[in-house]
């Protein structure tokens, strides 16, 4: 069994062969489909070229599915989504919402693995939710 992932909402599978798709609305309500590679710490992006945004812009990503918006509680910047490795083994993935951050979780009860160059921004949000 392959890993995929779910939207956290209607639990529709999001991922495609080795990508994760995603509506996306970037500044102006300009709208279009982005995919990020599943393979976490891997931060290519395919999109149309005519889907202009700008590196440091918050994007808001919504389900391709039932189109709700994957915002984190954990942070306002980060997004969420739901991961299910090969064993069915479920883990919330959160990613930050800023075009070009290198930032990744990959969270089950109290453990974490971290993933990006810029990933301690929101480390400190992402453990203080944790501690229960």
């Amino acid at each position: 069994m392959a890993i995929n992932y779910l939207c956290p909402h209607c639990k529709g599978y999001i991922s495609l062969n080795d990508a994760v798709v995603f509506s996306v609305k970037a500044s102006g309500n300009k709208r279009g489909l982005i995919s990020l590679k599943t393979e976490l710490g891997n931060y290519a992006v395919d999109k149309n070229p005519e889907f202009d945004f700008h590196e440091g812009e918050e994007l808001d990503f919504y389900c391709p599915i039932c189109h709700t918006e994957l915002a984190s509680d954990v942070h306002g910047k980060l997004a969420r989504i739901i991961m299910v490795d090969e064993n069915k083994t479920e883990f919330d993935i959160l990613f930050s919402r800023r075009a070009g951050q290198k930032s990744t979780y990959k969270i089950i009860g109290e453990t974490m693995e971290i993933f990006g160059d810029d990933s301690a921004e929101y480390i400190d949000f992402i453990n203080l939710s944790m501690n229960f």
